[in-house]
């Protein structure tokens, strides 16, 4: 009996028990009804919990009734519930500013979001994985008010530009890029590391002194989280590309029929006497292109125990070319981990690394001469592999398929990069942090160019093979040493002290060898060992760098209720690329805010929810220069020894013992509003920036210096000074309408406005080609903004004799006017025109960026698009050769050919004209608007999650680059060089390619 008692009382413990565990689903959201992904949600007291999948949703299995889980997120206060048989939960986060704010990266330390007083932008994760881009700076374009991101080329692996509120320097223009506390490169690492970009605009960047004057944008990786079990994630995707546009160019018939115009009109025999069988012929742009693969794996883990956190990450991009894919493409591989130990309570470790493999074949690009310029000037009536034998098309232009298989090249980088930090809170308040962050890059290239006949004369023609062997090794190491205490006086007065010392070095070389006569011309056996002819010509060169930084500096921060905001920060800076006596200046900034929402006035607003005006000012630094003060080997001198000839080194550039760094005077005013319970957020700014002493190349002086001398040049002197101002406008809007649909919008724009204000002597510096022999056609000169196109203003067409004899001769350019020449316009007025009459004739930089996000979210579907424009710049059009028998654009189909005939495209003709002069002409307006990415994507259900035991299942598909909307006849309107003076010159870039995306986002 006392047994059979025993066994009913266990069965009913046992039996209660069970009972009293339950399965708890639940949502996840903050105070707009947004679902949070991935928020933790742990059992108290226990190390059992899960994240929140991409929706808000998670569920616990086996939960004891009456016990407690407890909801947290950054940025959100955290949310205790108790179990007490609901098992079907709505939790609603509440913002935790502090908390929130932490997220803000400032330099060397955060800052709560509603007390920063400088001009930050953030892009988060969520950014970056809707607009999967292949490199993290394409992130950046169009989602940040003030940032223009743009491509020198859309071939595999091309790279991109970024500008902070535009261009203000005739040298470098881009910003410094901190990843996890090193100087670092977007390129290098991999976009779904990235949980957030915090860029600094405006006079806030001095923190960073000597390098931050175009802006500063701060990366910080993803990390794990504390108490959470390991989230194993996979995206992945798979496509094609094809390129985004084929240039209107003439088909075979009226390519023959302008020839025999043209020649016609200098009496000459006609070349094409029958054209009646030739067709369409030959579309060389349809032979280049090709529809391309591209695939991208990314895989990752991440969590933590209550003393540690992990995230390890990798991935691998392979993207092929959509001009020759096998001799242009992209191998991308990155492996990413990050570790943080709380070794004991007041000392935590932390340690970041990224390693970085890239492989890389290229074709020639954006230059005369290259396979794109050939495509669109060869000749559509020669066959596929017909040469140009007899020189008809000119001694450049050649057949740009031969080119493409006469192309052989290959590059392979290796980098290894990370940080090491230690953070010691030795008493409250107190933080002390010692990081140490390093990076080691290195790479090869070979270059091979074997024995090729094109034809007659043709100057890519190689009568002997060689291979160019290069090897690059460059290293640097950031270490920083800072402290920081914060403490609240009298409950009211916050304050914060930050003061620290940093030491930098950036060494390397290069080592760079041709070897000639490659046995068998063949690539395969292209290697120096194996070549042993023997070149007059020196066939080896090599350099090395060393560049090294030391910097103390220190930041106050202080605010009354949070309410009244005020900061200061100094940074002293030393930099061995100047002499001793400049080497060292201070950089300093203050910044001011006041939160008129707090005021008792507003506090109590139902439709106000933050209402702040902000200001900062300040000096900082642009480190362009290079060994400025040193005359370098770099000369080329002929010395007699025992009674011959001998090649030798002389000085080179002259030096200037005086030069210094740039520095940019910023100012800024803001203004931050939350309307609707923060459902809309308004960010408006005004700033003005003179970058002054501007470090000008090859500025004149006096000749018996030796500037002429054969390998010598003109000094790099601090002479300038440039003006940018503008206005910033940022809007966000988010709400959630019922259960199942919720949209959200973002617009930005931003206007800038340039010029130069001054350059000592009033020298003018010049830059950028156009054709082949004329003048420079880019300028920098008072008054006008860095780098605008310089050359003659037309008037519309002479339409008759009468028309060219009323008008000032224009023999001194070259050639007698007649009727259907272009009308040159008089600018100075001295009855003639010259090329004195050059004048301004547009910009490469815009007036307005703009970026549009849309977002929508309906059950199980969500839709996003981006898009990004540029409004008031041009471009020009150099990818026509002057030649007289190459392939012309379809706009020469409205040619003149009489009077009244066209007023904008002039006559066709064999024989000299000033036509082809650089003018307006050549000049395009080059504004667009771009959809850069519409993205559709469907996630499984929570039950049916639930039931494959995952926590996220999301398929998508993709467009990428989907439509331009622009009147630029080039391939691309975004395109550029990215140079100061010469940017915006297109010599035929390597068009950016349409990309349709099929793809999946798994979490475990």
């Amino acid at each position: 009996m006392r047994h059979t008692l025993f066994k009913i009382l266990t069965l009913f413990f046992i039996t209660f028990a069970s009972a009293q565990n339950i399965d708890v689903t639940g949502n996840v959201q903050d105070e707009t009804g947004f679902s949070i992904p991935g928020a933790n949600v742990i059992i108290k007291n226990t190390s059992t919990g899960t994240t929140t999948d991409f929706d808000g949703n998670f569920t616990l299995t086996g939960v004891e009734m009456g016990s407690t889980i407890s909801i947290s997120y950054i940025g959100y206060v955290t949310k205790e519930v108790v179990i007490s048989g609901d098992n079907e939960l709505t939790i609603q986060l509440q913002e935790d500013l502090a908390e929130l704010d932490e997220v803000i990266v400032v330099g060397y330390g955060t800052q709560k979001k509603n007390d920063v007083t400088g001009a930050v932008a953030v892009v988060s994760s969520e950014t970056i994985e809707a607009l999967k881009p292949i490199d993290a700076t394409q992130a950046l374009q169009g989602t940040t008010a003030g940032v223009s991101v743009t491509a020198p080329s859309g071939s595999p692996g091309g790279g991109y530009n970024i500008l902070i509120r535009g261009v203000s320097s005739n040298g470098d223009n881009g910003p410094l890029v901190i990843i996890d506390g090193y100087k670092g490169d977007l390129n290098t690492i991999n976009p779904s590391d990235i949980e957030t970009f915090s860029i600094l605009k405006d006079a806030q960047a001095a923190i960073y002194g000597i390098e931050g004057a175009n802006g500063v944008v701060l990366v910080t990786t993803k990390s794990g989280k504390n108490n959470t079990k390991v989230k194993i994630s996979y995206d992945g995707y798979t496509g094609f590309q094809e390129t985004t546009r084929k240039l209107p160019y003439l088909n075979a018939t009226e390519y023959a029929l302008l020839l025999n115009e043209s020649y016609a009109a200098n009496g000459e025999d006609l070349p094409f006497p029958n054209v009646s069988g030739l067709g369409t012929g030959v579309d060389w742009q349809e032979e280049l292109f090709n529809t391309a693969p591209i695939t991208n794996h990314n895989i990752s883990a991440s969590g933590g125990g209550e003393t540690n956190t992990y995230y390890f990450g990798a991935s691998i991009l392979e993207q092929d070319g959509i001009v020759a894919s096998d001799k242009s493409n992209y191998q991308r591989a990155n492996a990413k981990i990050k570790l943080t130990f709380d070794i004991f309570d007041k000392l935590k470790f932390t340690t970041s690394a990224n390693y970085f493999n890239n492989n890389r074949k290229s074709i020639g690009e954006n230059a005369l001469g290259t396979p794109l310029f050939n495509a669109l000037n060869y000749a559509p009536t020669y066959s596929l592999d017909q040469e140009d034998t007899s020189g008809f098309l000119g001694n450049e232009v050649v057949n740009p398929i031969s080119q493409i298989n006469n192309t052989y090249n290959k590059y392979s980088g290796n980098s290894i990069e990370g940080t090491f930090q230690l953070e010691y809170k030795p008493i409250d308040g107190l933080t002390i942090t010692s990081r140490i962050g390093v990076k080691s890059y290195s790479d090869n290239g070979k270059t091979f160019s074997p024995i090729v006949d094109y034809g007659s004369g043709k100057v890519f023609n190689t009568d002997r093979s060689s291979v160019t062997q290069t090897k690059n090794t460059n290293n640097s190491y950031t270490w920083d040493t800072f402290a920081t205490y914060s403490k609240v006086f009298a409950e009211d007065h916050n304050t914060s002290f930050t003061l620290g010392t940093s030491a930098q070095r950036a060494w390397g070389d290069n080592l760079s060898a041709t070897g000639y006569d490659v046995p068998n011309n063949s690539w395969e056996f292209a290697d120096i060992s194996l070549a042993n002819g023997i070149s007059e010509a020196k066939s080896t060169s090599s350099y090395i760098y060393d560049s090294r930084l030391t910097s103390f500096f220190g930041r106050v921060q202080y605010d009354y209720k949070s309410k009244y905001l005020i900061s200061g920060m100094i940074r002293r800076d030393g930099s061995s690329d100047f002499a001793s006596d400049n080497r060292f200046d201070y950089f300093s900034s203050a910044t001011a805010g006041w939160k008129i929402s707090d005021e008792d006035f507003l506090k109590d607003s139902s439709i106000i929810d933050l209402l702040k005006l902000r200001a900062s000012y300040g000096i900082l630094g642009n480190n362009v220069g290079d060994d400025l003060y040193r005359s370098e080997l770099s000369g080329e001198a002929t010395y007699v020894l025992d009674d011959a000839l001998v090649t030798g080194v002389a000085n080179g550039r002259i030096p200037n013992p005086d030069a210094t760094w740039e520095t940019a005077e910023k100012l800024d005013i803001g203004l931050d509003v939350n309307l609707f319970n923060n459902k809309l957020e308004v960010v408006a700014d005004y700033f003005i920036e003179d970058r002054n002493d501007l470090l000008i190349e090859d500025f004149p002086v006096s000749g018996i210096l030796g500037a002429g001398a054969p390998g010598a040049g003109l000094p790099t002197v601090n002479a300038g000074t440039t003006r940018n101002k503008g206005i910033e406008l940022f809007l966000n809007y988010k709400q959630l309408v019922s259960d199942n649909f919720s949209f959200g919008v973002s617009y930005n724009v931003t206007n800038i406005s340039s010029e130069v204000i001054a350059v000592s002597s009033g020298a003018v510096s010049e830059g950028g080609s156009f054709s082949v022999g004329q003048p420079a056609i880019a300028r920098m000169e008072v008054g006008q903004p860095i780098g605008y196109f310089y050359g003659l203003k037309t008037d519309g067409l002479f339409q008759n004799q009468a028309e060219v004899d009323a008008h000032p001769s224009q023999s001194d350019l070259g050639a007698t006017a007649q009727p259907g020449d272009i009308r040159f316009v008089d600018v100075n007025g001295d009855g003639e025109i010259t090329l004195d009459d050059r004048t301004y004739l547009g910009k490469p930089q815009a007036d307005y960026i703009m970026g549009l996000n849309l977002s929508f979210d309906y059950k199980n579907f969500d839709f996003s698009t981006y898009m990004y424009a540029e409004l008031g710049k041009e471009t020009v059009r150099n990818y026509e050769r002057d030649q007289n028998n190459v392939n012309r654009l379809s706009l020469y189909l409205d040619r003149w050919t009489g009077e009244g005939t066209s007023n904008s495209v002039p006559r066709t003709t064999t024989g000299g004209t000033s036509n082809k002069l650089f003018s307006d002409f050549y000049v395009e307006d080059s504004s667009f608007l771009r959809i850069q990415n519409i993205q559709l994507g469907y996630s499984l259900s929570d039950e049916v999650i639930q039931k494959l035991g995952i926590s996220r299942f999301r398929l998508y598909v993709s467009v990428n680059n989907a439509f331009t909307f622009t009147e630029y006849n080039g391939y691309d309107p975004s395109a550029t060089s990215g140079d100061a003076i010469g940017g915006g010159i297109d010599y035929g870039f390597y068009p950016i390619s349409r990309q349709f995306i099929l793809g999946l986002n798994l979490s475990i």
